[in-house]
């Protein structure tokens, strides 16, 4: 006879209070629910700000009287500045990288999701959990201040009194125009480098800084709660891909946001303190030395960004290829192929993450040696990629599919993610990253490879985990409308980038009609406004149908999909403690699909009885230690 699959626990009763139940909670799954909404109102100022952009490019020297109304000193009778114009960039990517990409995938679905699939109760620090949101939410308002500290004069005036230099504000931008990386020594001089630079950067690092912090407390506890707090039979070869690459990308945060942070206090000492630890001597501004700085190296500043920065291309993407997987398996109803491949391929990815940063700083004059050395590290990244993108491909082949939303997003997150990455193949090369380093080639390559590829895997993952969260489905049709206008939208956006990068043509530029070799290409310039415009506008359908279905949508069964995870063994939504007081057993594998013999088309991970898992099986379809003996 089997073991008994579950053991009776003191049950927790969830908190009484609003206050401690839905705004300062311990509850691992409101904190999730927390984070997506944080993200999904970051995302919303992220693009308007896109938009904004795009109209300027499309119809530059236009009167916008709006623009005029809200921003009279940055948008003068309506007409976007230059300056105005990088701020946009600069606010834009900074929110959508931090507060979007960074947030809702590891934050927001991890913290919801993890706990259940590895039978825990909660994660291991709950008040570090909460924590580590508010300081999250805490930074994003920072970033929105640095909007009003350089928008608004008369916000502007109130910064300024705390210094003339770093604080100084009211110059019409919506923030910094250093871009998102704030490459010193433009963002190290203060007000003196220009519009934007006083008070928006140094409320910009402020607010990074305060998101590192709240990464790294999400980063402990993740780690923590995966390593020790797995129920009876979840050995590691039987977790979720997700959970894999949830851990994976903790493990990443841990060891990146602290350069940045250290980085961040460096920057804003050189605002404030007067040191030089990214400021050279001899420095010029608009014909005037700056004095009393000496020995400051801004490439230190690039090293230090770069070094979290492309770690954290894969700790916005790696979520969203642990959704993916999980997704594909479960609609293809087949084992996901290869899953010790997949788990190893996560942990190469994450690993070589960390050796690749200078491909960033090809154009920095670095020693080819080093280039070489960058450039071969950066090509071996294709390898573990391409594992897992032929492994997607094999779960995928010969299968009976069930074209459900998140599985077409999951499947639109393939083909945006190689589409993004062969496109890397070609930067990974010095002697073309020399001449595709400031076009639109690059904006094109990291928006599929990380924005566009994490943001699917981000709506797969709405979908295919909503009617757990709340207990309803969203709407089928909304959802597949919204998909294939959003797919269709972003290849009509960054295809004619990569045109356009070929052509030549600079980021970062606020107007290209002067260039008479541009001018052939207005005509491009327009369509990828219309269709971002066209993107953008799909996605209120998507917050609709997401706000909507919370409380008018179809009532959900406790596993609608036929998965076999334990999020799928318990009611939805789920119980305050998760499991309602009664430990699981974890007997299966997590991708028990169309198991032969079996009375099912799939076999839930605490299942004792029913189908003996034929010995091996588990190791030939790479579905991670199944056959539990009993």
């Amino acid at each position: 006879m089997a073991e008994a699959s579950h053991d009776v626990a003191h049950r927790h009763e969830p908190p009484k209070s609003f206050i401690r139940k839905y705004i300062f909670s311990l509850d691992h799954k409101v904190i999730g629910i927390q984070y997506i909404l944080l993200a999904l109102s970051a995302v919303i100022v992220g693009m308007l700000m896109s938009v904004l952009m795009r109209m300027n490019l499309s119809w530059p020297g236009t009167h916008w009287p709006i623009m005029g109304t809200l921003f009279p000193t940055g948008a003068p009778g309506g007409v976007m500045s230059a300056e105005f114009y990088l701020s946009l960039v600069t606010m834009h990517g900074t929110m959508m990288v931090f507060f979007v990409l960074t947030t809702a995938p590891q934050g927001g679905f991890g913290n919801y999701i993890l706990p259940i699939q590895i039978g825990a109760e909660d994660m291991a620090f709950p008040f570090l959990n909460m924590m580590s949101f508010w300081v999250t939410f805490v930074g994003f308002l920072v970033l929105l201040l640095a909007i009003f500290a350089e928008g608004n004069a008369t916000v502007g005036a109130w910064f300024t009194k705390l210094g003339e230099s770093a604080w100084a504000g009211g110059s019409g931008t919506v923030g910094s125009i250093g871009g998102w990386t704030q490459y010193a020594p433009l963002s190290a001089l203060g007000k003196v480098a220009g519009p934007g630079q006083g008070a928006g950067v140094t409320l910009w690092i402020i607010s990074i800084a305060i998101f590192c912090v709240g990464s790294l407390l999400g980063a402990l506890n993740f780690i923590t709660t995966l390593l020790n707090m797995r129920t009876r039979g979840m050995s590691l070869m039987r977790m979720p891909l997700t959970c894999w690459a949830w851990f994976t990308t903790a493990v990443l945060a841990l060891l990146s946001f602290p350069v940045l942070l250290g980085g961040g206090i460096l920057l804003l000492l050189d605002r404030i303190a007067g040191t030089s630890f990214f400021i050279p001597g001899g420095e010029y501004v608009s014909g005037a030395l700056i004095p009393n700085h000496a020995g400051g190296s801004p490439l230190l500043w690039q090293h230090l960004f770069w070094f979290f920065g492309h770690p954290e291309v894969y700790i916005a993407i790696l979520p969203g290829m642990g959704a993916t997987s999980h997704i594909l398996s479960t609609f293809a109803r087949k084992p996901i192929f290869g899953y010790r491949a997949m788990v190893f391929a996560i942990f190469a990815i994450g690993m070589l993450g960390f050796f690749v940063w200078g491909h960033h700083m090809f154009m920095s004059g670095m020693s080819p040696y080093s280039a070489v050395a960058f450039s071969i590290l950066t090509l071996s990244i294709g390898v573990p990629s391409a594992i897992k993108t032929f492994n997607w491909i094999g779960t995928l082949w010969g299968a009976k599919i069930r074209f459900t939303t998140p599985m077409l997003f999951a499947i639109g997150f393939v083909s945006v993610f190689v589409a993004g990455g062969i496109t890397g193949l070609v930067l990974g090369q010095t002697s073309l990253d020399f001449f595709f380093h400031d076009t639109y080639f690059v904006t094109a390559h990291f928006h599929l490879v990380m924005g566009v590829a994490s943001i699917f895997g981000m709506f797969a993952a709405t979908y295919f985990w909503f009617p757990k969260m709340f207990g309803r489905m969203m709407h089928e049709g909304m959802g597949k409308l919204h998909f294939w206008v959003t797919f269709v939208g972003v290849y009509a956006i960054f295809i004619p980038f990569h045109a356009m990068g070929m052509l030549g043509m600079p980021r970062r530029y606020s107007n290209f009609s002067e260039y008479e070799f541009l001018k052939n290409s207005h005509g491009l310039v327009l369509f990828v406004t219309v269709a971002a415009i066209v993107t953008v506008s799909i996605q209120l359908l998507f917050y609709f149908n997401f706000f909507w279905s919370m409380f008018k949508g179809k009532k959900a069964t406790d596993n609608p999909w036929e998965a076999t995870t334990l999020e799928w063994t318990i009611p939805s939504p789920p119980p305050h403690d998760n499991f309602a007081g009664v430990v699981p057993t974890v007997y299966h594998g997590p991708y028990e699909f169309s198991v032969p013999g079996a009375p099912r088309d799939f076999i839930m991970q605490t299942e004792p009885e029913g189908v003996e898992v034929t010995a091996g099986l588990g190791e030939t379809s790479g579905n991670g230690g199944n056959g539990h003996k009993h």
